[in-house]
């Protein structure tokens, strides 16, 4: 098995559109209004906005592949770019999907990693996303992994209102 991390870079876009709807669709399809979905599709993976993150300083994609295989991605964000205003000392994780068939492979672990290491490369000292509320496998998930829940904001799926819960882990250790 062999497992590693790339980034993408605007020439990804097309292949960051593809992986970026199937791993939308496949986690929030049976949850959600297909009007919803396709909403926030068009909204979100549309290729010129997809261009325009992926040339944003402040946001950086990674794919990971498995055997060669692209398997998933990471999308993570500083400074102004984050979603919320979080600060300039963290680092949020947008995006972390992973296709169907590599999900426990412990692929996600490994795109959690790389997120701290990119934080702790430029000195953040938090590490935060959002995550739906009705979404337990990730936030047992996250949990696992050490975030901790801080409080909520809304999502908007199309035009409804959901709630993600804001998770954060700490990088700073307590001596």
């Amino acid at each position: 098995m062999k497992v590693y991390i790339k980034k993408a870079n605007y020439e990804n876009a097309e292949e960051l559109r593809e992986i970026g709807i199937e791993t939308f669709v496949d986690t929030f399809e049976s949850q959600n209004s297909p009007e919803s979905i396709k909403e926030y599709i068009e909204k979100a993976f549309s290729k010129q906005k997809l261009i325009k993150e992926l040339e944003d300083k402040s946001t950086e994609f990674y794919f990971i592949f498995y055997n060669n295989e692209m398997a998933g991605y990471l999308k993570v964000n500083t400074g102004d770019s984050q979603t919320e205003k979080m600060g300039n000392e963290t680092l949020e994780i947008e995006r972390i999907y992973i296709r169907k068939k590599y999900q426990r492979k412990k692929l996600g672990e490994q795109l959690i990693q790389k997120a701290i290491e990119i934080a702790k490369v430029q000195y953040k000292k938090e590490v935060w996303l959002g995550v739906w509320e009705e979404n337990h496998d990730a936030l047992a998930f996250y949990e696992r992994m050490g975030f901790c829940p801080i409080g909520s904001h809304a999502f908007f799926m199309g035009e409804e209102e959901q709630t993600d819960l804001i998770l954060v882990k700490n990088l700073v250790k307590l001596s």
